[in-house]
């Protein structure tokens, strides 16, 4: 072995230890709870919210349609043609934890991510079937009795039930909620609801039961990106140690005070550790599982709170305020910067172009594609004719009749090939309810309009009820 080589004796990985977190109480867990009701209750209820869209139509507030190629959301019905309305949530849902993490960190992760929140409520069931940490610990420790065995079966149970309905929930949004329930309860319910239903109960129950804060620190890639995007102004759960440090008993702290010596306000007390989802020492600086949920401070304002001092010892902090107070300058805090500015613009200007696109939507759409091959034809009689692919849609659930006509070349006769319907020498097109028409479209001109340069051309498609009206430019092609 050579000099500068070091043999590394045990395992390279440290086995997982299991954390056992404290309650706490305080405005973090607070808004936690708050957050907790309201995004479940989101979750499981809205399924069966109703909202009537007439006849024709399902009355399922929010509905993914399938089966018919639908996307309903309250007052908005989108078509798999309109994807470029899902890529804009993307961008805006990616622009607004990019501006969560400028501003305070890991916000997202310690209040809103689906792990968290159930991860939150599993433990909130442990506690209430187990008891608070130090009891879960006893017992974890202590013989295995039947009283224990009863405890983690119902604990066990409770957690399955959970997932069980997180599963339930999701298929509901593919098919009427009501319907589907009473299908799943008889059992008449497709195969593939079941399917997915039972895959989901089992990610839920691994996943926030048993690898609870292991899916946060070695699985989701969000800490190891979102530690490139941030600086130094972002606010992070942050262990104040100008002021905690030398760490001492309270009877001891005021002793060395009474003398004139140094000592923090820090007491050893872990019980920021105590309550940390994931195990960590906020005192030991910034860490990759730190999800900066905040319960540490609630638990360090309550120390705080019963030994006479200031609270705030540990508490949402950026990096450049330690240096300044061990400087003696004032705290500085800056939330509007450039990158924040430029996140928030992004949202704002993608969010307006989508609202204009919804206030502006017709519901038809029409495309028309010139055919190539070949460019244009030269009957016997003189007269020159393009041909055209047109694409017809209603997106009505009625029946509709639609008049394609064009605008732009004066004499023209527009046919379509095996169209009987005309209206007023126009061909007329029936499209049901929901369905897309193609259609091969004729335009014949004498041969006196032939020109070297393409004629522009407008093709207008007419409801022959509404008088809704859309229109496509295109070129005839005469040499």
């Amino acid at each position: 072995m050579a000099d500068n080589e070091t043999l590394i004796e045990g395992p390279l990985y440290a086995s997982r230890k299991k954390v056992y977190p404290a309650a706490v109480h305080g405005r973090f867990r607070n808004i936690k709870w708050a957050l907790l009701i309201f995004a479940l209750g989101v979750y499981y209820f809205l399924p069966f919210v109703r909202w009537d869209r007439g006849p024709n139509l399902p009355n399922q507030a929010v509905l993914l349609d399938l089966p018919h190629r639908r996307f309903y959301f309250f007052f908005i019905e989108l078509w798999p043609q309109e994807i470029y309305y899902f890529t804009g949530l993307l961008v805006i849902a990616a622009m607004a934890l990019f501006l969560m993490n400028a501003v305070a960190g890991r916000v997202w992760c310690g209040y809103l991510c689906p792990q968290t929140i159930w991860t939150d409520l599993f433990y909130a069931v442990e506690r209430w079937v187990e008891g608070d940490r130090r009891d879960r610990m006893r017992k974890d420790k202590g013989p295995t009795t039947f009283q224990h065995v009863r405890e983690v079966g119902t604990k066990y149970f409770l957690w399955l039930m959970i997932a069980w309905w997180t599963g339930g929930a999701w298929v509901l949004y593919f098919a009427d909620a009501p319907t589907l329930v009473k299908e799943l309860a008889t059992l008449q319910a497709p195969f593939t609801a079941y399917l997915w239903i039972g895959i989901l109960t089992v990610t839920t129950f691994l996943f926030a039961g048993l690898a609870r804060e292991q899916v946060c620190i070695y699985m989701c890639p969000w800490p190891r990106i979102q530690a490139a995007l941030t600086d130094e102004w972002a606010l992070n759960v942050t262990y104040r140690g100008d002021r905690g440090e030398p760490r001492t008993s309270a009877k001891k702290a005021a002793q060395l005070r009474a003398q004139g010596e140094a000592a923090g306000d820090c007491v050893d007390c872990n019980q920021c550790v105590a309550v940390c989802p994931t195990g960590v020492d906020i005192r030991d600086g910034s860490q990759l599982g730190c999800i900066q949920c905040g319960l540490c401070i609630d638990a360090c304002d309550h120390i705080m709170t019963q030994i006479g001092r200031p609270t705030g010892l540990v508490a949402y902090d950026n990096g450049l305020n330690q240096e300044r107070r061990e400087a003696g300058k004032p705290e500085v805090y800056r939330f509007i910067r450039a990158r924040t500015l430029l996140y928030a613009g992004i949202i704002g200007v993608v969010g307006l172009i989508m609202m204009y696109a919804l206030a502006t939507r017709q519901e038809i759409a029409f495309s028309v594609w010139h055919q190539r091959n070949p460019v244009f034809v030269m009957l016997s009689d003189g007269r020159i004719r393009n041909d055209y692919d047109v694409r017809l849609q209603n997106r009505k659930p009625d029946a509709r009749s639609f008049v394609v006509s064009i605008e732009g070349l004066p004499g023209a006769v527009v046919q379509a090939i095996g169209q009987l319907d005309e209206t007023n020498g126009k061909p007329v097109f029936a499209i049901g309810p929901d369905q897309t028409r193609e259609v091969r479209v004729s335009v014949t001109v004498p041969a006196s309009m032939a020109k070297d340069e393409p004629h522009t051309i407008t093709f207008r498609l007419n409801d022959a009820a509404t008088k809704e009206t859309a229109s496509v430019v295109e070129h005839f092609i005469s040499k």
